[in-house]
C-alpha cells in the first residue's frame, strides 16, 4: 500500500477529499455554532462590519512598556501619550492597566500577573502626558525581581528600562542623594495632582549601611 499523500490510487484521493471536508464542517462549526463558547467575535456580514471587528481588536492592544527593578519597589511605565480615563488596579499578585491614549482615543490594556506579591494599599501610580508611571511596592523588600511577570514568557510590549536599571544587590554603598532627587522630581511631575507616588523611606538617613533602596535617576 502507498503511504499517506503518495501514489495515484482513487482511495487515497478520496480520502484526501474526505478528510478536507470534515475539516471545513468543523471550521463552520466552531465559527457559527461555538464563537459565543471560544469567545469568538461574530462573522462579519459586510466589509464596514470587518473594519469594525478590526478596529475593536486594534484598539484593545496593550501599551507599550519598559519595567525596572529596585530593593523596595518595581516601577512600569507604561508609554501612552495624552492618556485619559487612566485605571489602574493594584492586587496583590496582579496589576491590570487601562486607558485611552492618543488623539484616536485607542483603548489600552493590559494585564499583568506578577512575578512576586506586592502591597496594593501602598503602590501608587503618577500620570503626565508622555505616559504613567507606576511604582509597586513589595511585599517583601530586598527581595530581587529577575523578571516582572509570574511566568516566564515574552511580551512584544514589555522590555527592560536599562536606563535605569540597577544592580542594588551587589551596591553597598548607598548615594543618598538620589533619595532626594527622586523626590522633588516626583513632586515637581506634572499630571493628576490627586495622585502621588508614596515619599521614598530613609531619604534622611546619612547612614551608609542603610537598607532602603537607591532610587533612580529618572532625568
Amino acid at each position: 500500500m502507498a503511504p499517506w499523500g503518495c501514489g495515484n490510487s482513487s482511495g487515497a484521493l478520496g480520502a484526501r477529499a474526505g478528510l478536507l471536508c470534515v475539516v471545513c464542517l468543523l471550521g463552520i462549526s466552531v465559527w457559527a455554532g461555538d464563537a459565543n463558547e471560544l469567545r469568538l467575535p461574530p462573522r462579519p456580514s459586510s466589509g464596514r462590519q470587518l473594519r469594525r471587528v478590526l478596529r475593536c481588536w486594534w484598539e484593545r492592544q496593550p501599551a507599550s512598556a519598559k519595567w525596572y527593578d529596585r530593593r523596595d519597589y518595581v516601577f512600569i511605565e507604561f508609554c501612552v501619550e495624552d492618556s485619559k480615563d487612566v485605571n489602574v488596579n493594584f492586587e496583590k499578585s496582579k496589576l491590570t492597566f487601562s486607558c485611552l491614549g492618543g488623539s484616536d482615543n485607542f483603548k489600552h490594556l493590559n494585564e499583568i500577573d506578577l512575578f512576586n506579591n506586592i502591597d496594593p494599599n501602598e503602590s501608587k501610580h503618577k500620570r503626565t502626558d508622555r505616559s504613567i508611571l507606576c511604582c509597586l511596592r513589595k511585599g517583601e523588600s530586598g527581595q530581587a525581581w529577575p523578571r516582572l511577570t509570574k511566568e516566564r514568557a515574552k511580551l512584544n510590549w514589555l522590555s527592560v528600562d536599562f536606563n535605569n536599571w540597577k544592580d542594588w544587590e551587589d551596591d553597598s554603598d548607598e548615594d543618598m542623594s538620589n533619595f532626594d532627587r527622586f523626590s522633588e522630581m516626583m513632586n515637581n511631575m506634572g499630571g493628576d495632582d490627586d495622585v502621588d507616588l508614596p515619599e521614598v523611606d530613609g531619604a534622611d538617613d546619612d547612614s551608609p549601611d542603610s537598607d532602603d533602596e537607591k532610587m533612580p535617576d529618572l532625568e
